[in-house]
C-alpha cells in the first residue's frame, strides 16, 4: 500500500511556487547620476510602493559620481539600465560609435543646468560672469554645457578665471568666497550652499534653461542589446520608474522619507525640498503636464543637437534616432497629473 505524506507533498507544492516565484523575478541594476538626494526619491518609492514588484522587478539602485558617470557603466554592460545628461551622451556615441547606448526615457523635460553665484561677490546674472572665478568640477553635466551657454549669452569664456574643482568642495569653496560662482544642477548647488549657512537672498541660480540653452536634461538610458534581448523588462522598468515619479508628486514627503531609508544622514526635510525643485523646474513642465512623460519634442531636439555643434565639433554627421528612441514609451507616454 502506498502511505500518503500530505505534509511531504504540501512541501513539495510550495517549493515549486517559490522556485517558479524566484524564476518570475528579474533582476535589474540601476546606475544613477548622483547621490541618494531627492531628485532620486522617486525611484526608491518605486521599490517601496511595490511597482518595480509588480512588474515582477527586483531593482538594485547605485549612486553615481556625476551625470556623464552612468554613461560608460550602461555602454559596457556593467549596468543594463542607468540615468545620464543626454547631451553628454551625443556626444559620447559621437566618439564611441557604435557604442550599444541609447537614451528612452526623458525625465529632466528641461534641464537643471545651472550656474549658481552669491550677489554679494557680484554674480547675479550672465553679463556678471566676465572677470569673475567659476569653480567647475570636470565631470559636471553643468559645465559640459557652459559653452552652449556662453555663447547663446555672447560670454567670452577667455575672460572668465576657471577654477577646476571636486565635487565636495564645489560649494564650499563658493560659501567661503574662493570662488564667485559654480556650475552645477540647480536644486543640489543652491540647497548645499543654504545647508552650508548661506543666505538665501545672497544666492544667485542662472539656470541656463532661461538663458538661451535649447538642450535637454538627464534621461534614463539603456544598453540596446540588452533591451532588444529585453524589451518587455525594459517597458516595465519605465512604467515602475513613472509610477514612482507621480507617486513622489502627490506625496513629496513619503518620497523623501523612502530615500532617508537608503541615506540615514539625509536631512528629511532638505531631501523633500530638493525633490520639490526638481518637480516644479525640471519634470513637470508645461509640456510633460500637456504630452505626458518620457518622450521629446522632435524639432526641439533637432535644435538641441544643432545648438551643440555650435560649441562642439561632431565626428560624424549627428544622428538623432542614435540618440533617443521611444520604442519602449507607451503611446500616450506617462500621465504624472
Amino acid at each position: 500500500m502506498f502511505h500518503i505524506n500530505i505534509k511531504a507533498i504540501l512541501f513539495g507544492i510550495a517549493a515549486i511556487f517559490a522556485s517558479a516565484s524566484s524564476y518570475a523575478t528579474t533582476n535589474v541594476q540601476f546606475a544613477l547620476d548622483w547621490k541618494f538626494e531627492g531628485p532620486s526619491a522617486p525611484y526608491f518609492l518605486a521599490i517601496d510602493n511595490g511597482h518595480f514588484s509588480a512588474a515582477g522587478l527586483e531593482v538594485e539602485i547605485s549612486p553615481g559620481k556625476g551625470s556623464l558617470d552612468a554613461i560608460p557603466k550602461v555602454a559596457t554592460g556593467a549596468f543594463p539600465i542607468g540615468f545620464a545628461d543626454i547631451n553628454s551622451l551625443i556626444k559620447f556615441l559621437d566618439q564611441n560609435p557604435g557604442a550599444p547606448v541609447t537614451a528612452v526615457m526623458m525625465v529632466y523635460d528641461k534641464p537643471p543646468f545651472a550656474v549658481v553665484g552669491r550677489k554679494s561677490l557680484g554674480i547675479s546674472g550672465p553679463s556678471d560672469l566676465e572677470g569673475s572665478v567659476l569653480g567647475a568640477p570636470p565631470p559636471d553635466g553643468a559645465w559640459a554645457q557652459f559653452p552652449s551657454f556662453a555663447k547663446a549669452n555672447n560670454i567670452d569664456i577667455d575672460k572668465i578665471k576657471v577654477e577646476p574643482l571636486g565635487f565636495p568642495t564645489r560649494e564650499p569653496m563658493l560659501a567661503e568666497g574662493k570662488v564667485d560662482s559654480v556650475t552645477g544642477f540647480s536644486f543640489s548647488s543652491y540647497l548645499n550652499l543654504v545647508r552650508l549657512g548661506v543666505p538665501e537672498n545672497d544666492i544667485s541660480t542662472i539656470l541656463m534653461a532661461d538663458h538661451g540653452l535649447k538642450l535637454y536634461g538627464n534621461a534614463v538610458i539603456v544598453n540596446t542589446e540588452y533591451a532588444a534581448a529585453n524589451e518587455a523588462t525594459v517597458r516595465a522598468f519605465l512604467a515602475a520608474v513613472a509610477a514612482g515619479w507621480k507617486d513622489a508628486i502627490a506625496n513629496p514627503s513619503a518620497a523623501a522619507a523612502a530615500l532617508v531609508k537608503r541615506n540615514p544622514a539625509a536631512d528629511a526635510a532638505l531631501e523633500e525640498r530638493r525633490l520639490k525643485l526638481a518637480i516644479d523646474a525640471n519634470v513637470l513642465t508645461d509640456y510633460v503636464k500637456t504630452n505626458g512623460m518620457g518622450g521629446i519634442d522632435t524639432a526641439r531636439f533637432a535644435a538641441a543637437i544643432d545648438q551643440l555643434s555650435e560649441t562642439y565639433e561632431y565626428k560624424a554627421v549627428p544622428n538623432a534616432a542614435l540618440y533617443f528612441t521611444d520604442t519602449y514609451l507607451p503611446s500616450g507616454r506617462f500621465k504624472l497629473n
